[in-house]
């Protein structure tokens, strides 16, 4: 396995897909990321052997899971939010497709035991961050599905999205913190690229790549004009040093300060530095 995983960049097919793996020997995260597709009619069943939570990128299914029922459609990651599924390990979990199904499946090696959770895009809003800074060219959708403050403390798994708009930046400032986290990226059309800063480095990001985050490394990310530029992130907890929220990277955090003035063309309306 590498840090920058490109050979999916053709879509994946029926069944389940590995990206990671929770035996890596190299580059290891600590949290296996795939993908699970399922013909319509067809129906998923597993009790899990750890921590693991299921996202649904597109089409409809119907859950079972500890006793509760839900149905979770999708036909849009950038225009809807999510809906997911999280539990524990030994958990019965049933999804029957009822159209094409594709979902992304986190799991991490975590043995601890506690509820299963099911989350519908009414519980996850879109957060309008980044909105007014610099001249929104940093705005962006994020939508935290589950974090420390919303699932159990026994969970060592962080799961949202983030929607990049089209030449514009997320994750920014750059920002890093200590736990691993993994970055998988869907574009609004199949030729759609853009960037993902990993420290002093920058990868190109195409259509269903994926970027493992390690070592506390910056990381900032930037879609190409034209295209809609989609994650899933995941991060895992560290013992004893569990994630709440990012350290950004002092340089350029003025960003974020409300009177903050920066350069642009005159004439254009923008502030002059």
């Amino acid at each position: 396995m590498t840090i920058h995983i490109r050979e999916h960049r053709n879509g994946f097919a029926n069944g389940f897909t590995a990206v990671t793996r929770l035996d890596e020997t190299e580059d290891s995260t600590g949290i296996a990321f795939g993908v699970l597709k399922l013909a319509a009619g067809t129906t998923h069943r597993e009790s899990t052997p750890s921590e693991t939570a299921w996202l649904l990128m597109s089409g409809a299914v119907h859950v079972e899971v500890a006793g509760e029922s839900a149905r979770f459609s999708r036909t849009s990651l950038f225009d809807e939010s999510a809906s997911c599924v999280h539990v524990s390990a030994e958990t019965e979990v049933r999804l029957t497709a009822e159209s094409d199904v594709e979902l992304t499946v986190y799991r991490t090696g975590n043995r601890e035991r506690f509820a299963a959770k099911l989350y519908s895009p009414g519980d996850v809003p879109d957060e309008h961050r980044g909105k007014g800074q610099v001249d929104d060219t940093c705005y962006r959708y994020v939508r935290t599905i589950f974090d420390r403050t919303s699932s159990d403390r026994r969970a060592e798994l962080v799961l949202g999205e983030v929607v990049t708009m089209q030449g514009k930046w997320s994750s920014y400032p750059p920002h890093h913190h200590a736990q691993p986290e993994i970055y998988h990226y869907r574009f609004t059309r199949a030729q759609g690229f853009g960037f993902s800063q990993l420290g002093d480095d920058a990868l190109q990001i195409k259509q269903y790549d994926t970027v493992k985050i390690i070592g506390g490394r910056d990381h900032a990310q930037a879609a190409a004009p034209g295209y809609g530029m989609y994650y899933s992130w995941v991060i895992r907890h560290l013992p004893g040093n569990p994630y709440t929220v990012p350290e950004f990277t002092e340089e350029h955090a003025w960003i974020m300060k409300p009177d903050a003035e920066y350069w642009s063309p005159q004439g254009d309306g923008g502030q002059n530095g």
